[in-house]
């Protein structure tokens, strides 16, 4: 027990306090302090303990008095103290722990008394640089833990500094006016601060001095950030915060633009050198796509042959170009998909390649993997032959060109009655076509978003996805059928069925989309229920879509007999990376979509909306915007509950487009 009359000293807030003992317990003491204050304490708060005893017969005032004359008196003595000259005495002996005495009697150059020695634990206290204290020893930091604290010490100074006069900056910015509370390079670092904050939140290491600088500067709100980045220039009003917040590549690195100048410099007439490709340039295939289409990756062609007919899906020979040794092949690993907005697109593969020496651009020589197969006058497979070849495209179409000329042009003709057949295999064989219009979003002038759908179940779209599921399932079978491992799409029948045959009712439809069953990627093959085949992969989108690009590389080395380019294992990891960087771009493109879906109806609030309900419950109601095909749901009305499959109208209420919130009421 420490004796009445014991000067003591202890910390309160980070604050040295002197206080006399005057009585107390085996580890709990009765004091006075300085403050005036009686109170109780624990013994192990106790930092420094006098040696000498006191007197405490005197008036309550002296004592306190003696004790802020005594603070006062250390606090004077701690400016003749020099840490660093007594760490430097200290840092190479062999034990770095020594008594407080001993390094107060260093430091004053004689016999230390109590006041000596507190004022030298003081100073350890208030500078941490060079001791600490522990158990009523002081232990001397190494030079490694010196340099270490003096660098934290020197980036916390600088981070005050940051949130002073990053506030101030951030004000000016607000303000609109001229930014001088910081130069080019901290204007910068702050603004990427703020920026981070903003889109990985808590996640974001420097979180806190975000934070401050915004509390500092008086921007608390959710999306103070957002506002300042647009009024600094960094972001556009409708900034795509999906697309940077899920940190989806859009750059691509030097490496790999460089690879893309170097293909664009090959000649075409080299592809021929290559033994094993055809010459298909006799042909006379065409391309189907929409208006807007830059990046050609399939053509058809179709030739009559002793009844039969010959129909050749042409798909870009990608893989010819980019090899899993390049850069290019990495940067697809990281992207998985080309991702399209409805301003603009991330493509998988750059612009040198995706709409030039890889695009079946129209008179131009091009490689491609040629699925040749032979059909029947019913559209029976009747024999498969994959190349790598050359074609030249005649006949450039888009879809509404194909539509109008459709029962006119030979050729067309030909495959839309092929098409025809196909498809009612496919129905027969239990596929659910369950067509859906496309939502076609413009951006005007202005950011003003106009909506409209378009069907995509016109002759010429069915044609050619009809045709691309042929070659798709065709490329399955031929990897499954050499019991190589590869990339393969698979479904297992829906929990139920709603919808049979050629059913293109939008209800239905509509149910049966939330009955199917997952979609599957695996290394073998199985059956794909919702397209009604045996077995099925995708290789008919190769510049926008890694999965082709693996599977033509695959197909391509068993065409050629050459060991199969990627082994089960390697198949395995790329279901892995490609699942993973299909969600994240699904995610970015559907999250980028709902934006302006929400800003479009943010344009119509009040206004009457077409909604088909799709289900209705005792307590909610879920439906379809019709216009726009936009599931929304609302809780269920007091009176006159519509039925499934009713028409009826909705009105937006409220929209906050950076929340991703909407309300709509009845």
């Amino acid at each position: 027990m420490t004796a009445p009359g014991k000067l003591i000293e202890y910390l309160d807030g980070g604050k040295f306090l002197c206080a006399y003992v005057t009585g107390g317990q085996a580890k709990r003491l009765r004091l006075l302090n300085q403050n005036g204050r009686e109170m109780n304490m624990p013994l192990s708060r106790v930092v420094h303990c006098s040696e000498q005893t006191h007197q405490l017969d005197l008036p309550r005032e002296s004592l306190v008095r003696q004790l802020q004359e005594t603070a006062e008196t250390r606090n004077k003595l701690m400016e003749r103290i020099n840490l660093q000259e007594i760490w430097e005495l200290t840092a190479d002996e062999p034990d770095n722990s020594f008594l407080p005495t001993f390094l107060a009697e260093l430091s004053f150059g004689k016999d230390a008394n109590d006041d000596i020695v507190s004022a030298f634990l003081r100073s350890i206290f208030v500078d941490r640089l060079f001791f600490k204290y522990r158990e009523n020893r002081v232990l001397a930091h190494s030079p490694e833990q010196v340099q270490q604290l003096r660098e934290h010490r020197e980036k916390e100074k600088r981070n005050q500094d940051l949130i002073k006069s990053g506030a101030e900056f951030l004000q000016e910015i607000d303000n609109g006016e001229k930014k001088d509370a910081l130069d080019d390079a901290q204007q910068e670092e702050c603004l990427s601060i703020i920026r981070d904050f903003y889109l990985f939140g808590t996640d974001f290491p420097r979180a806190d001095i975000a934070r401050q600088i915004l509390k500092t500067a008086g921007f608390n709100r959710p999306h103070d950030s957002f506002h300042l980045l647009v009024k600094a220039g960094i972001w556009d009003n409708n900034e795509n915060i999906p697309l940077l917040r899920n940190e989806q590549p859009v750059v691509f690195p030097l490496l790999a633009i460089q690879q893309a100048e170097m293909l664009l410099q090959q000649g075409a007439d080299k592809l021929l050198q290559d033994p094993a490709r055809k010459d298909l340039s006799h042909l006379r295939p065409m391309t189907i796509d929409g208006a807007s289409t830059l990046d050609f990756d399939d053509a058809l062609s179709i030739e009559e042959q002793d009844g039969n007919y010959l129909v050749g899906v042409h798909i870009s020979d990608v893989a010819h170009y980019v090899r899993p040794e390049d850069p290019l092949f990495r940067e697809a690993l990281q992207r998985g998909t080309s991702i399209y907005f409805p301003e603009g697109q991330i493509p998988m593969l750059p612009r040198h390649l995706s709409q030039g020496i890889c695009s079946l651009i129209q008179g131009e020589l091009r490689a491609v993997l040629s699925f040749m197969i032979l059909l029947s006058k019913e559209a029976e497979v009747l024999r498969v032959r994959i190349h790598p070849a050359v074609i030249r495209v005649a006949r450039r179409l888009t879809y509404d060109e194909a539509d109008s000329i459709i029962s006119k042009d030979p050729e067309l003709a030909i495959l839309d009655d092929l098409r025809v057949k196909l498809r009612n295999k496919r129905v027969e064989a239990g596929a659910l076509l369950l067509p859906f219009p496309d939502v076609n979003i413009h951006i005007q002038n202005g950011g003003r978003v106009q909506v409209n759908l378009s069907d995509t179940d016109t002759p010429a779209r069915t044609l050619v996805s009809e045709m691309m599921i042929l070659a798709n399932t065709e490329a399955a079978r031929y990897v499954a059928d050499r019991m190589a491992p590869g990339l393969f799409r698979a479904q297992k029948p829906p929990k139920k069925r709603v919808v049979f045959g050629l059913d293109n009712d939008l209800f239905l439809n509509s149910k049966q989309r939330k009955l199917l069953s997952r979609g599957e990627l695996l290394v073998h093959a199985k059956a794909h229920s919702g397209l009604g085949v045996e077995q099925y992969t995708t290789v008919t989108s190769p510049i926008r879509r890694l999965l082709d690009l693996v599977m033509q590389h695959q197909i391509n080395s068993l065409v050629r007999r050459e060991e199969t380019r990627f082994t089960e294992e390697m198949c395995k990891d790329f279901t892995a990376v490609i699942s993973r960087t299909l969600a994240r771009a699904n995610s970015i493109r559907q999250q980028r979509q709902r934006y302006w879906l929400l800003k479009y109806l943010d344009a119509r609030k009040g206004k009457p909306l077409n909604a088909l309900v799709i289900d209705s419950g005792p307590k909610r109601v879920f439906l379809l915007l019709t216009d726009i095909l936009m599931p929304i749901d609302l809780p269920a009305p007091v009176r006159d509950q519509p039925e499934a499959g009713n028409r009826v109208t909705v009105k937006v209420e409220r929209v906050n487009l950076l929340d991703d919130t909407i309300s709509f009421n009845w």
